[in-house]
C-alpha cells in the first residue's frame, strides 16, 4: 500500500519529473534455459516531457519489445527502467496497471470493437478514471470534434475509412489527458495523405495537452514531425543522425 501511494504521489498533476523517460543499461530476454535469446541489449534512453520522439530501424530490430516495455504492458527483466518517474523493474502488477492509466497507446491495427460506436469506443478508455459521467461525455465529445469525426459520434467501425478509424484511435488514447503517448507503426496501414493527417493530428493535440510522444514507425514520410529520431538495430541504439539528415 505504501508503494501504491508512493505511485500515485510521483503520478500526481504536479509532481512529474523532468524526464519522461529514462532508462539505464536496459537488457531483455525472450524463452528460458537454452532457448533463452537476448532480444534488447544495454539500453539507454533519456526522454524528456514534452519531447516527440521518433524509434526507427529494420523489423525485428526490438523497437516493439522496447515500446511494450516502456508502456508497462511487458515486465523489466535488467536494468532501470523509469517511466513518469516510477521505477519498473521489479514492480508489481498493480503498480504496472496503475501506471498505464497515465499512458496513451495508438497501434497499427486500431484494435477498435466493432459492436461499439465511436463514442463507445473512445469511452471505454474512461472507465478506469474516477470523473463523473458529465465529465466524460465532455471530453468524448471534445476529443471526437478535435480529430474532425463530430459529425460521426455514433457510427461504427465499419462505417470509416481506414484514416477514420485510426483518428478514433488518437481520440481514445488522448481522452484520459495521458502523461505519454506511446504509437507502434499507426500509419502503416494508411495512405500518404491520410497517414500525415493523422500524425499531424496527434502532434497537435498532444502539444496542446503538454504529453510526451514516442512513435515507432518505418514511415519516412512522417519523420519531420520529430523532435528527435532514435535508431535501432539488432536490439541496440545506435548513434543517429539529426533529423534532417534522416528525413532527406
Amino acid at each position: 500500500m505504501t508503494e501504491l501511494l508512493s505511485l500515485q504521489t510521483v503520478l500526481s498533476e504536479h509532481s512529474f519529473p523532468e524526464s519522461a523517460i529514462s532508462i539505464s543499461n536496459l537488457n531483455h530476454y525472450f524463452g528460458h534455459g537454452s532457448l533463452r535469446k537476448q532480444v534488447l541489449f544495454d539500453i539507454n534512453l533519456q526522454i524528456e516531457r514534452g519531447e516527440i520522439v521518433i524509434l526507427t530501424g529494420p523489423s525485428g530490430s526490438g523497437k516493439t519489445t522496447l515500446l511494450t516495455l516502456m508502456g508497462s504492458l511487458r515486465s523489466a527483466q535488467e536494468g532501470s527502467l523509469k517511466v513518469l518517474g516510477h521505477e519498473l523493474l521489479n514492480a508489481d502488477k498493480q503498480q504496472m496497471t496503475l501506471l498505464r492509466r497515465h499512458i496513451g497507446y495508438i497501434f497499427q491495427a486500431h484494435n477498435l470493437l466493432g459492436f461499439l460506436s465511436v463514442y463507445q469506443n473512445v469511452e471505454m478508455a474512461l472507465e478506469m478514471h474516477d470523473i463523473t459521467a458529465e465529465e466524460a461525455d465532455m471530453r468524448i465529445k471534445h476529443i471526437l470534434t478535435s480529430v474532425g469525426l463530430e459529425q460521426r459520434i455514433q457510427y461504427y467501425p465499419s462505417d470509416l475509412s481506414g484514416g477514420q478509424k485510426q483518428r478514433v484511435a488518437i481520440a481514445r488514447a488522448l481522452v484520459g489527458q495521458p502523461k505519454l503517448i506511446l504509437a507502434d507503426e499507426p500509419t502503416a496501414a494508411l495512405d500518404k495523405q491520410s497517414g500525415r493527417d493523422v500524425v499531424e493530428i496527434l502532434q497537435i493535440l498532444a502539444k496542446e495537452q503538454g504529453c510526451t510522444i514516442l512513435l515507432v514507425t518505418h514511415d519516412n514520410r512522417i519523420l519531420d514531425i520529430a523532435d528527435r529520431i532514435i535508431y535501432m538495430e539488432d536490439g541496440r541504439l545506435v548513434d543517429g543522425s539529426d533529423v534532417d539528415t534522416l528525413v532527406h
